[in-house]
């Protein structure tokens, strides 16, 4: 399974042939590769994780392919076909199995409503938990996708996630609001806490992915 990152918090994942996106949203270029998707998952409904524009052009390509996303992105893609999916749900799509964890968007302040979100297990290997620190208990995670920055993340809160979870493989993902310094400070932060379970970070860059 090929596991790609692409601007902010994209992800393209391909397994026999077959392609799964995830949360493609304002911070990514278009995705211009969109053969033989057969899912999208939308892990939340704020723009920087999906946008009509984005969906349209799936949609043109593959326009079979079923879009997942809790409560909050029906409602907020009300103009798309979206199956709902909730914590604790199992999907297949051919070759992917999907198996969703969470609730709920880590709080940006307590003045902010919050929303839905859920975290992803694709293939019982790849872990993304979109905007929370929700860990996929009882499950060992070969690879997972990291939050590096974000209103609602402190550096600290992320090490002990990366801690709890407890990956082989760590990447970091959401980074667009970071600038290059700041981006490099807190793969580093992540980078140690990755090897204190005998894991590895990978400083993953746009476009470059990891077979597993």
């Amino acid at each position: 399974m090929r596991v790609t990152k692409h601007e902010h918090a994209a992800l393209t994942i391909e397994e026999h042939g077959k392609q799964l996106i995830v949360d493609p949203g304002a911070f990514t270029l278009p995705l211009l590769e969109l053969d033989n998707v057969v899912a999208v998952v939308l892990t939340h409904e704020h723009p920087d994780h999906w946008t009509p524009e984005h969906l349209t052009r799936i949609r043109s390509a593959a326009p079979d392919a079923p879009i997942y996303g809790p409560e909050g992105v029906a409602s907020a893609a009300a103009g798309f076909d979206i199956t709902t999916v909730r914590p604790g749900d199992t999907i297949i799509v051919e070759p992917f199995t999907l198996t969703f964890f969470g609730g709920t968007h880590q709080v940006i302040h307590e003045s902010l409503p919050q929303i839905d979100n859920v975290g992803v297990l694709v293939n019982k290997k790849f872990y993304y938990p979109g905007d929370s620190y929700a860990v996929p208990d009882g499950l060992e995670v070969e690879l997972l996708a990291a939050p590096l920055g974000a209103p609602w993340l402190k550096i600290g809160d992320a090490m002990d996630y990366v801690l709890a979870v407890k990956p082989r493989l760590t990447f970091g993902t959401h980074d667009m609001t970071l600038s290059v310094i700041g981006r490099d400070m807190h793969r580093a932060r992540l980078t140690w806490a990755a090897t204190q379970g005998g894991g590895e970070f990978l400083p993953l860059e746009p476009g470059e992915h990891i077979d597993i």
